[in-house]
């Protein structure tokens, strides 16, 4: 724990885009903490912080430090904070998001514990891409695009994409559509840009909410801002519906607990929303041809990485 208000600065600060920072002094600063992660996606920098109230600014010293030229992306996840640029003052509860100039002074006040994401963007690659930003107002977590931007982010961090490469520049650029799309509502985007955005963010919901019995279209759908209908159209691109999908996921939790744990079959159908182990065992047999119990009997000593005639 650190308990120097300048060993704290130090932490929270980004070395690409320097801030003077202003965090509580002795004897607050033996309670203070923070939390910062930093990922980079090709030429992004996506900067995840989460700490209790402090402040900073970028004025003209830090802004001459500043190697580039960059637009950053600011989401509010939880909390709220006062960001100001140009005279302007916006107030940011959770799910806010607003885009800010690096060449321009800046200031910005956690009042309360705060969660953020920022993405920083090279100015050059937004007019690469062809989704070419400036500063204004915010935008209200509300919308939809927000929604998609926020659990495609999150899906990437569940997602083990590599920095550089082809596979790092696609999802960069899938990223910056959805930044497009939050901060310029009225710009209309060609809605099939946004799908395999949208196919991960879904996706990275289903795969952490599998054991939720309750886990509907409906729900699926509010929580990315979309129709339940758009959702259904998102799966029959791919070959599937909804229920399908979402049964399969299940099934392939249980099969490899099956393969891999001692858990009963009573257990999995609980902890991977079976209504009960009838329910379990239907499925499971449909799927496979012989009932979970079956299956772990024929399999298991052959799974990878488990020795031969392990019980």
């Amino acid at each position: 724990m650190h308990d120097d208000a300048d060993e704290w600065a130090a932490v929270l600060s980004d070395p690409w885009l320097p801030w003077a920072l202003r965090v509580p002094p002795r004897p607050d600063a033996s309670t203070f903490r923070a939390e910062v992660r930093r990922r980079r996606l090709n030429d992004v920098v996506v900067v995840d912080r989460t700490s209790g109230p402090f402040g900073g600014a970028r004025g003209a010293r830090q802004i001459a430090a500043t190697d580039g030229d960059f637009l950053v992306v600011r989401i509010v996840r939880s909390g709220h904070e006062v960001f100001r640029q140009d005279g302007a003052e916006w107030s940011l509860g959770a799910g806010d998001a607003v885009v800010w100039e690096s060449d321009r002074p800046t200031r910005f006040t956690a009042v309360d514990p705060v969660t953020t994401r920022s993405l920083v963007v090279p100015r050059r690659v937004l007019h690469e891409v062809g989704c070419p930003l400036t500063a204004g107002d915010p935008v209200a977590g509300r919308v939809p695009a927000v929604h998609l931007l926020t659990g495609y982010l999150d899906a990437l961090d569940a997602t083990p994409v590599p920095s550089s490469g082809p596979v790092a520049v696609a999802a960069r650029n899938a990223m910056l559509e959805l930044v497009w799309g939050a901060l310029r509502p009225a710009t209309p985007l060609d809605p099939q840009s946004l799908q395999p955005a949208r196919w991960a963010a879904v996706e990275h919901y289903l795969d952490t909410r599998l054991g939720r019995r309750d886990l509907s279209a409906d729900q699926v759908a509010a929580a990315h801002g979309i129709s339940v209908r758009t959702l259904g159209r998102l799966f029959a691109e791919r070959g599937g519906t909804f229920t399908g999908v979402l049964r399969a996921k299940r099934l392939a939790r249980v099969r490899e607990d099956l393969l891999t744990g001692d858990a009963t079959v009573e257990v999995l159908a609980r902890r991977w929303g079976f209504f009960d182990t009838s329910h379990l065992h239907r499925r499971f047999r449909a799927a496979h041809g012989v009932s979970p119990h079956e299956y772990r009997l024929r399999h298991r000593d052959a799974a990878p990485g488990r020795p031969i005639g392990t019980p």
